[in-house]
């Protein structure tokens, strides 16, 4: 069981997907079967290919999901921040976990073991349902992120990818919007499907074009809708730079 009391991880659980419209007698039953676990940074929660035991949600930190190709490439799925559900698979019967979950940072978890999970299943029907349009979500995001990989330019994929990160973490400052999470060029690298070099060089032709500001594992996107332009593929305004090939 979690060191909190029920009563509060109840309520913080309300405040997630999986978890709404569930009446409180039904969260307090999931918040008294949660346990909690701490994972050290550059640690692993799980890793691809391990025995499938449990489904996750975030507490506190920073998770990132990462699976290795046939080709033996690192490619980085999402990141997961508090709040959101990793490692799902088991709830539904997959017997290994198809992608490794590492922290970036000191971070813990609330989960429940599959069996735990698939008897809350039958308990709360409703809790089925959610966990069913999570799951359908997840699936269109990724077959985006595939779709993106397999016909889109780097360039567009970079963009993409700021972008969504912006939408996830973004926090609003004086020059712009900070992506609010430690990131590398190599994570965008990883991301994108693609290498250090073209990351480097794309970034530094947008902050030249003033697009965006750089620091160590740090963005801000000066000019958020340059790089929409650029993701969705739009012809630039006639006032503004044009975006490099």
């Amino acid at each position: 069981m979690s060191d909190a009391p029920t009563d509060l991880i109840a309520t913080r659980l309300a405040r997630i997907p999986l978890f709404h419209d569930l009446t409180s007698a039904h969260l307090k039953l999931i918040a008294q079967v949660a346990q909690r676990r701490h994972v050290a940074r550059d640690a692993f929660f799980f890793q691809q290919g391990d025995t499938a035991v449990a489904l996750h949600v975030l507490d506190s930190g920073q998770v990132r999901m990462t699976q290795l190709t046939s080709e033996g490439e690192q490619v980085i799925l999402r990141f997961i921040r508090p709040g959101d559900i990793f490692g799902g698979a088991s709830a539904f019967g997959v017997k290994t976990y198809p992608a490794s979950a590492e922290a970036t940072e000191d971070s813990a978890a609330l989960y429940w073991n599959a069996a735990t999970m698939r008897d809350l299943f039958i308990r709360i029907p409703q809790l089925a349902l959610n966990a069913l349009e999570h799951t359908a979500e997840t699936i269109v995001q990724l077959q985006d992120r595939v779709r993106e990989l397999q016909t889109e330019r780097v360039e567009r994929r970079v963009a993409r990818a700021l972008l969504r990160l912006a939408r996830q973490t973004g926090k609003r400052i004086e020059n712009g919007v900070l992506i609010d999470m430690p990131l590398s060029r190599q994570d965008l690298a990883e991301m994108t499907g693609t290498n250090l070099y073209s990351v480097s060089r794309i970034l530094s032709a947008w902050e030249k074009q003033k697009f965006i500001e750089t620091g160590r594992e740090r963005i801000v996107l000066c000019v958020p809708h340059q790089l929409v332009i650029i993701a969705e593929d739009l012809p630039p305004p006639q006032d503004s730079p044009k975006h490099s090939d």
